[in-house]
């Protein structure tokens, strides 16, 4: 079995298809996996999908400098990646509120956990970091413009509470406000949307004319726009979280819809089919996220059904497996509680800020395991093995028999089982 799991890593980023070379120990990786075929010449990143050139430089964290030789580039080197990660956070936020657009963000998720089991590197897993800041200015920038609009719009109802026939100033000046408002939004938004775009609107009205008289106001929107939406690799993240949920959801479906047939504790044949599902679903979310993480790695949706591959996998690195798969479900077991009651629809993208925050690490802590098992090629002794098996299979059994009690404290009810946030769609619902 050791003999069968190569360990790859990629290329520089090249035109297509993407050659994969053997680390050292290894003669030639498998034919399957010799060459991964992509449909169209572009630009391709570690993990075979389509980006921009800009994006494989804008992607990595850049290096953190030295603060003792550096101090101001330092500190805004921490501001930088600050804004950007908040920017990155609620951009997937936001997405994965929207239903359908949330396999959006389940395949950026497994982008992530992708990069990390390939690259071995938490710096080079941070997809769309080179774009979310812009997403973060605009938010911030619209949000400053309206925001003096709102406090206008509140003095115009207090003077209509307060005199109602001598209002019509207010609401004029309201009128006017928010037409001219309108107009320096779309300005801004299209000169790009950055931050300083949404505070200089002499300047927003000169670039209107200069674009008037050379007749390139929509080339150059819909050149900005095609890059924006291209950035986002959205069919690519579509496709590989769509994948993802089927095959990880194949495993997980049976299981769960056993473990909670379960409706007359006084029926025992009722009570046998739960055990049954109980123990399915024990087994099955222990080696779960081993398929979804080589899923991930490797983009391919037969990897769901190399379950004799992972296997050995863990028994290369199984502390760095037991690690991982203990936070994954550890972090996941807080998330139950904002299912007891479901906010609403306009509400819903705070509520996955936490989910979208406590499930990144976990896919990065996979990924890493995954990375680890790979990269070794020999088992580890075998009474670790053994250890870290009895220890995972004790917690994981905890976590299982936890479930159980979530569909009496969630909204959705016995739905709540077959949800499973940290290895299908990150949302509340």
């Amino acid at each position: 079995m050791a003999d069968d799991l190569p360990t790859l890593v990629a290329d520089e980023p090249t035109t297509s298809p993407v050659a994969l070379k053997p680390l050292p120990g290894w003669e030639s990786p498998p034919p399957e996996l010799a060459v991964l075929e992509v449909d169209e010449p572009a630009v391709v990143s570690e993990s075979g999908l389509p980006v921009l050139e800009e994006e494989l430089v804008a992607d990595r964290l850049p290096p953190f400098p030295v603060p003792w030789r550096h101090p101001i580039r330092c500190v805004l080197w921490i501001i930088r990646t600050t804004f950007g990660l908040a920017s990155l956070t609620l951009l997937l936020a936001v997405a994965a509120a929207v239903p359908l657009v949330n396999f959006w963000v389940l395949g950026y998720l497994l982008d992530v956990e992708g990069r990390v089991a390939r690259s071995g590197k938490i710096r080079a897993s941070f997809p769309l970091l080179g774009l979310a800041p812009r997403f973060g200015s605009i938010v911030l920038g619209v949000w400053l413009c309206v925001l003096p609009l709102r406090l206008l719009a509140g003095a115009a109802t207090d003077a209509q509470l307060i005199d109602p026939g001598g209002a019509g100033g207010w609401k004029f000046v309201l009128f006017v406000a928010k037409w001219g408002m309108a107009a320096h939004l779309c300005l801004a938004l299209a000169r790009g949307g950055a931050l300083s775009c949404f505070f200089r609107p002499i300047k927003n009205v000169r670039w209107l004319l200069a674009r008037w008289r050379d007749h390139d106001y929509w080339n150059r929107a819909s050149t900005a726009i095609g890059q924006f939406l291209s950035g986002l690799n959205a069919r690519p993240y579509y496709s590989a979280g769509w994948r993802g949920y089927l095959g990880t959801a194949a495993w997980l479906f049976i299981p769960s819809a056993l473990y909670g047939s379960m409706h007359d504790p006084d029926k025992p044949a009722q009570v046998l089919v739960m055990l049954t599902g109980g123990v399915s679903l024990w087994l099955t979310l222990m080696w779960a996220p081993l398929l979804q993480a080589r899923f991930a790695a490797e983009n391919r949706v037969m990897a769901f059904k190399e379950l004799g591959t992972v296997r050995e996998l863990f028994r290369r690195a199984p502390f760095a497996w037991l690690f991982a798969i203990v936070l994954t479900y550890l972090l996941a077991l807080p998330m139950y509680l904002f299912k007891v009651v479901s906010p609403p629809q306009d509400a819903m993208w705070f509520i996955t800020i936490i989910f979208v925050v406590t499930i990144f690490p976990t896919k990065m802590a996979l990924g890493w395991a995954y990375g680890r098992s790979i990269r070794r090629t020999e088992r580890a002794w075998w009474p670790w093995r053994w250890l870290c098996k009895i220890v995972l299979g004790v917690l994981v059994a905890i976590y299982v028999f936890i479930l159980f009690f979530t569909p009496a404290i969630g909204e959705h009810g016995r739905r709540v089982l077959f949800e499973h946030h940290t290895l299908l769609l990150p949302v509340p619902f």
